[in-house]
């Protein structure tokens, strides 16, 4: 699809993270230190499960495609964000605009439905430790990876519902990304529409994928409760933990980030909210299992 509006807006202007002058430096320095991590971090996991042939197994299967996802999206928008704490202006065209947005919305979707299936995984394993070979089959897997990125590529399309959009208000975002409540902003015509289904599909996602992964987790903690075995229950933390930490993050944060983003207020908000769904990813634990387990 060509990506082309009939507005007289060529290029939007970027706000960035802060306007104060003396954060710039010091944000510069935090975020690129946390980029250079999540890069170094994902591509290190990726190459180490890929060529440990003990770690071919749903969970790491599952794990080398959370990395994956992490890696590419924070790539979509943070070179841009960092640009703005050197730049004086920082615009991005109007088709690269969207591009981003749509390759964002896509990696977030597929983020959220692969951190469900790694639950359901970790609910098979440890409840159902009989079954988990004949349940969780490579053929399985893969169809549960991709569906996840076929669900994300869905949601994501309602970007292209922007292009019928004129921008004729003003051309300055407010945030360091192109994301969708702070363009809907700018917009000189009706956007009810656009933000109904927005809301809908990041409501329906958060509200779907906390609910089975909550049901995944409770019916796991029953499962070792039940078990009356302090071994077992610290196995199961040391497996689960970063996991349920960065569950709890990434949709807490996102759930905040589009909670009614309608006024100037509550657009800070959801900006000050994103950075954590959008740069803070933990995979120490997930890193060190890793290790572990190859040695």
């Amino acid at each position: 699809m060509v990506m082309v509006n009939d507005s007289s807006v060529s290029e939007f202007i970027l706000m960035g993270l802060t306007d104060q002058p003396e954060l710039q430096l010091p944000l510069f320095v935090l975020f690129l230190v946390n980029y250079a991590a999540i890069v170094v971090g994902n591509m290190s996991l990726m190459s180490l499960i890929f060529l440990n042939s003990h770690l071919h197994t749903p969970m790491y299967f599952f794990l080398f495609n959370l990395s994956f996802i992490d890696f590419c999206y924070s790539c979509v928008f943070t070179p841009k964000m960092l640009m703005n704490f050197v730049l004086e202006q920082n615009t991005v065209s109007f088709t690269g605009c969207m591009t981003q947005l749509f390759f964002f919305c896509f990696f977030v979707n597929s983020e959220s439905n692969v951190l469900t299936v790694m639950a359901y995984d970790r609910y098979v394993a440890i409840c159902k430790p009989l079954m988990y070979n004949a349940v969780m089959l490579p053929r399985i897997c893969c169809l549960m990876i991709s569906g996840s990125y076929l669900t994300g590529f869905s949601n994501a399309i309602r970007v292209f519902l922007m292009l019928r959009l004129n921008f004729c208000v003003s051309n300055t975002i407010n945030h360091y990304m192109c994301d969708i409540f702070p363009v809907l902003r700018l917009s000189c015509c009706s956007t009810y529409v656009n933000e109904l289904l927005s809301t809908a599909v990041v409501g329906t996602v958060i509200i779907s994928c906390s609910l089975v992964i909550l049901l995944s987790y409770a019916t796991i903690l029953l499962n070792i409760i039940q078990m009356s075995s302090s071994k077992g229950l610290s196995k199961v933390m040391s497996t689960c933990g970063s996991h349920i930490i960065t569950v709890s993050l990434f949709f807490g944060s996102g759930l905040l980030a589009y909670v009614k983003p309608s006024s100037a207020e509550t657009m800070g908000q959801g900006k000050f909210f994103s950075v954590f769904y959008t740069s803070i990813v933990l995979r120490n634990k997930d890193v060190k299992l890793a290790v572990s387990s190859a040695l």
